[in-house]
Formats: structure tokens, C-alpha cells, sequence
């Protein structure tokens, strides 16, 4: 028996007392906050702090809930701030220990609440209904300290992998740097491919072309600087003998041409198709390692994507083809991705090194998050 169970034993034999949210907090909406000068009060939206003020709307603590949009996007906020109208802002009774209901909300889901046909949003009506456990404060105490330590755990984690990234991204400048290096040639990703292809897009709504289709079909969203082993959508034989999509074999260096995604890269670990805003580098093998022109690709992201035109700054084939990458013998071409691999695999592989205890970390936050706010309720 942990301690918030004996506590619960001791205190509460009888069960725990639930309530209606809208008895024990009362919940306030946010207003504009352009009147106001400039300060260090910060100013809450959905997405988080979006500036800062030289006024506060509540002294804090206080529980803010999403109004319009991320329906679980909550923040606990223990310091003067102030919201704006797609976010509510609480004032909790003596009922409940602030950060004890904080926690309870991060396990109800709220965005199932909505009921709105457009933006998900959520009512003052809806909220009060919500049935909240009222144990003794001691227990609510209780529970928060576990769950905070949980959370430094995991704050810690977080900050230790950030800083790995940052290493990593040191380390991937310096070895991919061709400065001062005698044995490079210059060539671009056109020179060192033995094809360049794009996709296409089947149309939509055909149940023809995507009905029980088999055949990986890679859109840009899913070009996220990775190697992929699958794909989110499939489309039919029909569909690659009646448009222009077409299979590229395993091991293609992927970009992303289009709007918000263009320079992102990707490998395919599979053979597949991709539509038409992917450009994809069938590597000659006798030039380049096809994961060393990945790396020095996505390395190069920023200034690939500054090249980019029109209103959407869009890429095209030409423009990528004839983008410069230093070439190394293949021998040090493998040496560096597989100092390269190694390192990436240590921050970003979520089945070894601090991502893996991460994804564990939080797995188990949750599970001991849930087991913590569930009670027994005491009869009415």
C-alpha cells in the first residue's frame, strides 16, 4: 500500500467525495490584452505565452483550460498572467489544491467534449458538468509531490537529450565541414544520381485508386529528416498503371518540394511511391553512400529551403539537381556515416539511448498519473 492509498484509507474509508467542476473552481474567460503596455506579465493563449504585459488578469495559481482549438493543452500557472479569449482561466476554491486538479485534468480528455462541428472548442457549460474528486488536501498534496517529481525526471531527461542534439549537430557540422579537405571533389545531387524522379497524386475520392491498395504512397508531411519504413497511405496497382506514379527502389534520398515541408529530406528504408512534391535521388553507388548525401542534405536544410520562390517558396527538380555537395572518397564517405549513424541513433531512435528512456519515462508517468487520480467514490 503506497502512501496516498493509506492516506485515503486513514482519511477517506468511506471513499472519496466527487464534485462538479463548476462547485469547486469558477471558470473565467480571457479578453484582449492590446490596451495594455508592455511588462512581464505573461499573456496565455492556446499555444502558450504569446507576449508579455504590464498587467495581470489573476494573481495565479490558476489552471488554464483551451477554449477554441488544442482542447488538451492545459497549463498550470503559478505566477500574476493574463489570458486571452480562446483559453479560460480559473479561480480554484479551498476545495482543491491547484495543481492537484491540473494533474486530474491532464487525464480527462477534454477534446472529447466538443461538440462543435468546426475549430473544437469547449463551453463554460461543459466544464462545470465535469465530476472532479474532492479527497482531503493532504491526499491532494500527496499526489502532487509524486507527480512533480515525476515530471522533474522527466524535465531532466529532456534537457540532457536537447543538449545531445546540440553536440550531435556540432559533431555532424564538423564532419561533414569540407573546408581545408584536399581529397573532395565538388559535384551536385543531379551528378551523383543515377535518376531523379518525382510522384504524383491519384485522385482523390477514387475508391479504385486507394480502395485496398498495397503499394506504400509517401506524401511530403511524412519527409520529417528520417528513414521510412512505412507509409500513412497505400493506393492500388490501378492507380500506378493509370497515373504518373511510379516505384522508386529502397535507399532514394527523398526532398520535399512544396510549401511548408520544402527542403525537409527523408530516406525510404522500402521501395515505394511518393506524389508529386517529393523530388527523390536514386544515388549512384560508384560516386556516394546514399546516407552520406542524406546526411549533408538534411545538414543543408536552411539554405536549401532559401531558395525557394513564389508566395509558397517552392522548390523544383532543377533547382535541387544542381544543389553542390562536397564528395570524399567513398571510404571516408563511410566513415562518416558510421560515426554519423551511431549518434544520430543515440538522440533520435526512440528503441536505444535517452529517447528510449524518455518514451519509458513518460510511459510510466502516465500509467502512475492515472493510478494516482483514479478513486473510489463515496456514496451519495
Amino acid at each position: 500500500m503506497n502512501r496516498v492509498e493509506k492516506l485515503i484509507e486513514d482519511l477517506t474509508p468511506g471513499g472519496v467525495v466527487f464534485a462538479r467542476l463548476g462547485e469547486v473552481i469558477r471558470i473565467k474567460n480571457g479578453r484582449d490584452y492590446k490596451h495594455l503596455g508592455s511588462g512581464d506579465v505573461p499573456v496565455y493563449g492556446t499555444g502558450g505565452v504569446m507576449t508579455y504585459v504590464d498587467t495581470a488578469a489573476h494573481p495565479g495559481p490558476s489552471v488554464l483550460i483551451p477554449r477554441k482549438g488544442s482542447l488538451n493543452k492545459l497549463y498550470y500557472v503559478d505566477q500574476p498572467f493574463w489570458t486571452v479569449d480562446t483559453i479560460f482561466y480559473s479561480e480554484v476554491g479551498e476545495r482543491l489544491n491547484p495543481k492537484f486538479l491540473f494533474y486530474f485534468l491532464l487525464t480527462q480528455r477534454l477534446e472529447e467534449l466538443n461538440k462543435a462541428g468546426g475549430v473544437p472548442s469547449l463551453t463554460q457549460g461543459e466544464l462545470n458538468q465535469l465530476k472532479v474528486p474532492v479527497p482531503p488536501l493532504e491526499v491532494q498534496s500527496e499526489v502532487v509531490r509524486i507527480l512533480d517529481h515525476f515530471t522533474e525526471l522527466e524535465a531532466e531527461l529532456e534537457a540532457e537529450l536537447e543538449a545531445r542534439r546540440r553536440q550531435y549537430a556540432h559533431y555532424r557540422s564538423g564532419l561533414l565541414n569540407p573546408h581545408g579537405k584536399s581529397s573532395i571533389r565538388w559535384s551536385t545531387l543531379g551528378e551523383v544520381s543515377k535518376r531523379v524522379s518525382s510522384g504524383a497524386t491519384p485522385t482523390a475520392g477514387r475508391a479504385e485508386y486507394y480502395g485496398d491498395g498495397e503499394i506504400p504512397w509517401l506524401r511530403t508531411q511524412e519527409v520529417k529528416f528520417v528513414d521510412v519504413w512505412e507509409t500513412e497511405m497505400r493506393i492500388t496497382e490501378r492507380a500506378l498503371k493509370e497515373t504518373a506514379a511510379k516505384w522508386i527502389p529502397a535507399n532514394c534520398v527523398i526532398v520535399a518540394i512544396s510549401g511548408a515541408t520544402a527542403g525537409r529530406s527523408a530516406v525510404n528504408r522500402i521501395p515505394l511511391t511518393t506524389n508529386q512534391h517529393c523530388c527523390n535521388f536514386e544515388i549512384d553507388p560508384e560516386q556516394a553512400n546514399y546516407r552520406y548525401v542524406f546526411y549533408w542534405v538534411r545538414s543543408q536544410y536552411e539554405e536549401i529551403k532559401s531558395m525557394g520562390q513564389g508566395a509558397r517558396s517552392d522548390l523544383n527538380a532543377s533547382l535541387i539537381k544542381g544543389f553542390p555537395i562536397p564528395v570524399p572518397p567513398l571510404s571516408e564517405q563511410e566513415r562518416i556515416v558510421e560515426a554519423l549513424d551511431k549518434f544520430d541513433a543515440l538522440v533520435n531512435d526512440l528503441s536505444i539511448g535517452l529517447p528510449a528512456e524518455l518514451a519509458a519515462r513518460r510511459k510510466q508517468y502516465e500509467y502512475y498519473r492515472d493510478k494516482l487520480l483514479t478513486f473510489e467514490e463515496a456514496p451519495a
